[in-house]
């Protein structure tokens, strides 16, 4: 029997890559490298390719691992008089109104392409080169503009993407407008960066010339990152956190992230409660569920060091494990692939760039993360940190198996929307028994602090009158509530996958 593979994502351009790779003898592991790649590339604002990002992986009759991947803090070898500078602050009126920074000084050493290629060398079956082809040649024919891309523009093409020479060149046109749905984009230079990195392999960025480029124009204007920071980045293999949810086994993001550990407290709380149904009172339970995570999180968690978010961590889970009640509330941009195969290989990627630091470094095409800069996860900023120190992440990339043999793999983008929107859809698909589509689809809710007031933001058709706390309606799906990928290999019924409306996903299929 040929394998085959199946691929959710956040565009069918990208999920058409990792199909490519799986035709031509990839398993699950191989497509979800090529497809995160190709959205890298060519989700053009939402993500770039100095993002950084968590890689679960599950083989079947193995335990699973997560690679941490994600950004640390830059500046080693640098006078402490450079730190806090280079930066500046952005507005823009998405989700009710963003802030964040921008600017060379908001770049952190990027990891996402270590952690690619360390889950190639263990668990891929093509060499590296396969793997960068498709993306090298989307580029290098050029690619429409994505739908999620424009509107995302249409909030941030001046304020993140118009201060930068490069930046303003590639997204804008020569009347000042950016670009819309479907104009197609050109950027030769980032073909011929992909060129030298399937070619020289991701030494390239972290060691050699594309790296030399980077660091120097970030040094010249005030950033932090330098060649050192490249040199010294490790993808880290982690034990996952691994629960019971259901008749389900769900492995996530372990700490120093903190979006693993927050998804699974809501799964621990949801799993304590008989909700049958999306009713009134369900919505009322899974809001204070929320609502005692987040300000968790908050409270703990978030500016936290590394030793004491494992602390925190787990005190939250032994809480959430004990239904602890009492104890408890006293205390934009993600892309995020799923891949299985017919094998009970699984594949769950989760990469972010932050809001984009509006950084192209000059002659590589190569767009910059943001990630010192994102003041809804580091409000207290980030620039006291030690070099090397890795930063904090609300992504959750988890898989899930059932011991009948079925794999799910799931995840989303949507900061600190990502665990809301993934504990909502398992809550959906495993607890309510809705079929993968209708577990994604159906309306959510996701609590927060807006203005100093804690809100409940919700999707039309939820019920909230019972609700105690301030509400606000978003009409229809929104991408505010994330963009959940999921794929599946059933022990009896195949492979299926489901891609969030709310991003436009996309799903392939592939067979060697």
């Amino acid at each position: 029997m040929p394998r085959k593979v199946i691929i959710a994502s956040d565009a069918q351009i990208v999920a058409d890559a990792g199909a490519a790779l799986a035709n031509r003898g990839g398993n699950a592991v191989d497509a979800a490298l090529a497809a995160t790649l190709s959205s890298m590339c060519t989700n053009l604002g939402i993500i770039a390719p100095g993002a950084s990002g968590f890689i679960t992986i599950w083989r079947q009759g193995e335990k699973p691992i997560t690679i941490d991947a994600y950004a640390e803090m830059p500046g080693r070898g640098l006078d402490l008089v450079k730190f806090g500078s280079g930066m500046k602050e952005a507005f823009f009126d998405y989700g009710g109104g963003t802030s964040t920074m921008v600017g060379y000084g908001s770049v952190a050493t990027p990891g996402i392409f270590a952690g690619l290629d360390l889950a190639a060398q263990k668990y891929g079956n093509l060499p590296w080169s396969e793997i960068v082809l498709p993306s090298q040649q989307q580029v290098a024919r050029g690619f429409p503009l994505s739908q999620v891309a424009a509107e995302y523009f249409s909030y941030t093409h001046q304020v993140i993407f118009g201060w930068h020479r490069d930046s303003y060149r590639v997204i804008h046109k020569s009347d000042g407008s950016h670009l819309q749905l479907g104009d197609l984009v050109q950027l030769p230079e980032l073909a011929h960066s992909l060129q030298l990195i399937a070619e020289g392999g991701v030494d390239v960025l972290y060691r050699g010339e594309l790296g030399e480029k980077i660091t120097a124009e970030i040094q010249a204007n005030q950033g932090l990152l330098t060649a050192k920071d490249l040199a010294s980045y490790r993808a880290i293999e982690r034990a996952p956190i691994i629960i019971n949810f259901g008749d389900w086994s769900i492995a996530t993001n372990p700490a120093p992230a903190v979006g693993g550990t927050c998804l699974t407290a809501m799964l621990l709380l949801i799993d304590k409660r008989s909700l049958q149904e999306w009713n009134a009172a369900t919505v009322r339970e899974i809001a204070e569920i929320q609502q005692a995570v987040l300000q968790y999180r908050s409270n703990y968690l978030e500016g936290a060091t590394e030793d004491q978010i494992e602390q925190q961590a787990a005190r939250l889970l032994s809480m959430a494990a004990k239904d602890d009640w009492q104890q408890l509330t006293k205390s934009p941009s993600t892309i995020h692939i799923s891949a299985v195969d017919s094998d009970g290989l699984a594949c769950s990627i989760s990469a972010s760039s932050g809001y984009g630091s509006g950084v192209m470094a000059g002659g590589t095409g190569l767009w910059l993360n943001n990630s010192l800069g994102e003041i809804e996860l580091h409000p207290q900023g980030l620039h006291d940190l030690s070099p090397g120190t890795r930063l904090t992440s609300n992504m959750a990339p988890t898989i899930c198996r059932h011991d009948n043999g079925t794999v799910l793999a799931i995840g989303s983008p949507g900061a600190s929307r990502i665990t809301t929107a993934v504990s909502q859809v398992l809550f959906n698909f495993i607890s309510l028994g809705m079929p993968l589509k209708q577990a994604i689809s159906h309306p959510r809710l996701h609590f927060e602090v807006l203005n100093d007031t804690p809100t409940v933001a919700f999707e039309t058709g939820l019920n909230v009158k019972a609700l105690n706390l301030t509400s606000r309606q978003f009409k229809g799906l929104s991408m505010y509530f994330g963009g959940v990928q999921a794929a599946m290999a059933h022990s009896t019924d195949g492979l299926t996958a489901a891609a969030d409306p709310r991003r436009t996903g996309g799903i392939a299929w592939g067979a060697n």
